[in-house]
């Protein structure tokens, strides 16, 4: 592991592109390696053994083009797997991160946050992840959590930012249990794209946390510490997808608006038991 080893990214889908575009801008000189489950999409609604029977095979291959660290881009995934994957990587020699742990510090710094809600997956939601993080950070702060199952497959279908994605927000987002909450955490790496509708249905009052730009300075810190940040000349970085189609081409750019081409990577040529 050294500094100029690239930082690899996974994610169930193209989701986690928004991640990489945050760390894409908070560390410019550092090279992305990307891969997006596409043929398992979505994992949401996927059990936990078989979540982490993906996260296993495709930490291996990331591993195999040598990286300093992975970033678990996929809150699903950081829950189901995120443990699993520690134990398994501890004598590895490369630096792991989830997208939830950075956001959890970031909503118990604030002082004055008395209740907040969590919109997310079922697989998120229903793992209990973010509520016992929280707990465990600031027992006295009261969640909310609703599984919000439309919402990716709706972005990851283009449809947001009209009176269509504001009407499904909306229904989501009248939830009783959150009428009176300070913020709102977007547990799925989909959702910064219709941060601004979820914005415009609470009028601007509430604060809105989302894993982008929190878990980008998260990885900046962490590097830094390990004496890890790359220097030199602009970085070629790449991005794969374990099923390639002309509608996740066209998606991906939604989720990273810089230059990107996506390859094709036959990971799943043999399926895990």
């Amino acid at each position: 592991m050294n500094a100029r080893s690239p930082i690899r990214i996974f994610d169930s889908g193209i989701g986690g592109l928004t991640v990489a575009n945050a760390v894409s801008r908070h560390l410019p000189q550092e090279e992305i390696i990307y891969i997006g489950d596409t043929a398992h999409f979505p994992y949401g609604d996927k059990s936990v053994e078989a979540i982490q029977q993906y996260a296993l095979r495709l930490s291996e291959v990331l591993l195999q083009k040598h990286c300093k660290m992975i970033l678990i881009a996929c809150n699903t995934a950081s829950a189901a797997a995120f443990p699993l994957l520690q134990q398994e990587l501890k004598d590895r020699g490369v630096l792991l991160v989830n997208v939830i742990d950075p956001v959890v510090d970031s909503v118990c710094s604030e002082p004055a946050m008395k209740k907040v809600g969590i919109i997310a997956t079922k697989g998120t939601i229903s793992s209990g992840v973010y509520e016992q993080k929280i707990k465990a950070k600031n027992p006295k702060l009261e969640v909310a959590s609703l599984a919000t199952q439309l919402l990716a497959p709706m972005i990851e279908s283009g449809f947001y930012n009209n009176s269509v994605s504001q009407a499904i927000i909306n229904s989501y987002l009248t939830y009783p249990d959150f009428q009176d909450i300070d913020g709102m955490i977007l547990a799925c790496t989909h959702y910064p794209l219709v941060r601004r509708e979820i914005d415009y249905f609470f009028k601007g009052r509430i604060r809105i946390f989302d894993s982008t730009d929190v878990t980008a300075r998260y990885v900046a810190g962490l590097l830094e510490r390990h004496h890890l940040l790359r220097s030199g000349e602009t970085p070629h970085h790449h991005f794969y997808v374990t099923d390639l189609t002309e509608s996740f081409a066209q998606t991906a750019r939604l989720f990273y608006p810089g230059a990107l081409t996506l390859e094709y990577l036959p990971v799943w040529e043999t399926e895990p038991s």
